[in-house]
């Protein structure tokens, strides 16, 4: 083989494995937005519920105004949330929130019973799995991500062309909102 063959023929294996760990680096950026739409998706369903929830439990503990104003300032803050961290602060202030709606309910038999409440409740603890669910996708593609832009070669291409490294969807150190909303009676 002649020595212009061989360069070749290295630029050849440069050039592919650029293109391979470029495209690669695409798809690993694209499953983890597509991870943190499922989580959106997720979040949003619960914002939804949120009200129909406090509507319920109004008609039963109307006296209750403010752990009603602290759940609604919760869900008002978690939809503002600007990034990540904040919104896994926010969560939290939102968990804890609807972790108090759920413990005035307890005192309130009638409401207890109403299937409205029930139906709202088993649509919240489904929420509440799927956003964990979520969450944990989303934390897996970041990590792929965040290895990728980490270790050699691949640091290079990211480098390159500023693909940087995703945030975790973190609850932080706050073990109580680590556990899903508990919604049972």
């Amino acid at each position: 083989m002649e020595f212009s063959t061989i360069i070749l023929v290295i630029i050849a294996i440069v050039v592919v494995w650029f293109i391979f760990d470029y495209n690669r680096f695409i798809r690993l950026i694209n499953r983890a937005k597509e991870a943190w739409s499922d989580i959106e998706v997720q979040m949003k369903r619960r914002y939804d519920l949120i009200p129909n929830l406090i509507n319920t439990v109004k008609g039963y503990a109307a006296h209750e105004s403010t752990t009603f104003e602290n759940v609604t300032k919760a869900r008002a803050m978690a939809i503002g949330a600007q990034n990540i961290a904040e919104k896994g602060k926010a969560e939290n202030m939102l968990s804890g929130a609807l972790k108090s709606l759920f413990a005035v309910s307890e005192a309130y038999p009638d409401l207890k019973a109403n299937q409205n409440f029930l139906d709202l409740q088993k649509e919240l603890t489904d929420t509440e799995n799927k956003i964990q669910a979520a969450r944990r996708f989303y934390n897996t593609n970041a990590r792929d991500l965040n290895i990728a832009t980490e270790t050699f070669p691949s640091k290079l291409i990211a480098k390159i062309f500023n693909f940087s490294k995703m945030e975790f969807f973190d609850l932080g150190d706050n073990e109580a909102a680590r556990e899903p909303v508990k919604v049972k009676f």
